[in-house]
């Protein structure tokens, strides 16, 4: 760790540890290990413990120079499985990569953890060794979708932690939404929308007006900007940098998304390769396609963050190449660097502390 001329240590500078789940990926712990090089060689400040099989890991972690004193390999035998029932990894996941992996983050040896496992496991796992941070009943997965807006992203959540939210439930994800666009994005103050089936206000279930009501009256508490209801079609667009939602919603939202991009890419690629003249069209436009591709990319950024724990876990897509798992550790030193955690809980707290309040308020005025 270094200083500055004044006495004080550059942020830059401070060692940021992360702990990584390197068993759980669709491509195997090489895939992992590839993506921890890539993270070590763009940024000094990192150092890694990386959970698995130690005869597996030691090989893989050798041929990297770049990773030479910076990696700490936590030996677990076993690992969680995309086809592991979370019940079932609750009752015996205590040796896998994954617990070890959430473990570190638990005793404060790292953190935050990344992990491209099982996300019911994962999340299952995350709520019983790192709890609740106080007053949150549902935690909640937020992801970045590419859009409009002059970030290049919004905010999502839930997108899967739980398929239920109710009105509190709601406010909650968009105080913990809006922490994430502050040190995520770095928006000083972030639009939040609420999304339902029309931008009206007649619209939509009982507790989406009630959350209405409850994210308006926080707005100036918290500094955000709530623009009300949004529609799907403002996921991608530059009507608001957060949009939130129940799980059930956001996941279905989050899979037609991806389906879409794919079923888009494919039918390019066909049309393109339809004649020697569309094939001709396609070598012209290859610059624009090539800028396209990396403007949608979803591997820049992989990673949804699990919020409303007492730790920080980034879950990176399961089919996440290097550069994938590369981008969601990015986001974990980010987030960590900026004690994410610590201004989530923060912001938590002061909406309990108000509920509570009010619930003494009309308690005295009763009496």
């Amino acid at each position: 760790m270094t200083t500055t001329e004044t006495g004080k240590t550059s942020v830059a500078q401070k060692r940021i540890v992360l702990s990584i789940d390197a068993m759980g990926g669709d491509h195997g712990p090489a895939t992992v290990v590839a993506g921890v090089a890539m993270s070590a060689a763009k940024n000094s400040a990192l150092h890694f413990l990386i959970h698995g099989p130690e005869d597996v890991l030691a090989p893989l972690v050798s041929k990297r120079p770049e990773l030479s004193e910076r990696v700490t390999i936590c030996h677990a035998t076993d690992v969680v499985t995309m086809d592991d029932k979370p019940s079932q990894v609750l009752r015996s996941g205590k040796n896998t990569s994954m617990w070890s992996m959430l473990e570190s983050a638990r005793s404060g040896d790292a953190a935050a953890c990344v992990s491209c496992g099982n996300t019911g496991a994962l999340m299952a796992m995350s709520i019983i060794r790192l709890r609740r941070i106080p007053g949150v009943v549902r935690p909640a997965i937020a992801v970045l979708w590419p859009a409009r807006s002059a970030s290049g992203f919004n905010i999502m959540l839930d997108v899967g932690a739980d398929i239920r939210a109710d009105a509190k439930d709601l406010l909650q994800y968009a105080l913990m939404g809006v922490s994430y666009a502050r040190n995520g994005l770095n928006l000083s103050v972030p639009r939040v929308g609420l999304l339902n089936v029309g931008t009206e206000e007649h619209k939509g279930r009982t507790e989406l007006k009630e959350a209405h009501e409850l994210i308006e009256a926080q707005q100036k508490t918290a500094e955000f900007n709530f623009v009300g209801y949004v529609e799907g079609g403002d996921i991608p667009g530059d009507v608001a940098d957060v949009i939130v939602t129940d799980g059930f919603t956001g996941n279905v939202a989050l899979k037609t998304g991806e389906g879409t991009a794919k079923l888009v890419g494919d039918l390019l690629r066909d049309s393109y390769g339809h004649s020697i003249w569309s094939k001709f069209a396609g070598l012209l436009s290859l610059g624009v396609i090539k800028r396209l591709k990396k403007r949608v990319d979803p591997r820049r950024v992989n990673g949804g963050v699990f919020l409303g724990l007492n730790g920080t876990v980034v879950k990176s897509h399961g089919s996440a190449d290097a550069t994938g798992v590369a981008a969601a550790i990015r986001l974990a030193a980010q987030l960590a660097q900026s004690q994410f955690q610590d201004k989530i809980a923060a912001r938590v707290a002061s909406v309990v502390t108000l509920d509570q309040d009010d619930k003494n308020s009309g308690t005295e005025t009763d009496a």
